[in-house]
């Protein structure tokens, strides 16, 4: 492998890490359940004012 190789085995290694660290960036955490989707509560039936353990 000569010098020219190398450099640009480098840069682009040091493109990568880059892209994955401005890639980690742009994700946000969220926070669960914040807008009624952890608990459902059943509204109509046998089971009305009780809340579901499985999504339907």
């Amino acid at each position: 492998m000569n010098v020219f190789e190398f450099r640009n085995l480098l840069n682009s290694e040091d493109r990568k890490e880059k892209r994955k660290n401005f890639s980690r960036s742009l994700i946000k955490s969220v926070d669960t359940g914040a807008n009624g989707t952890l608990d459902y509560i059943v509204k109509n039936g046998s089971g009305k004012n009780k809340i579901a353990k499985t999504k339907q």
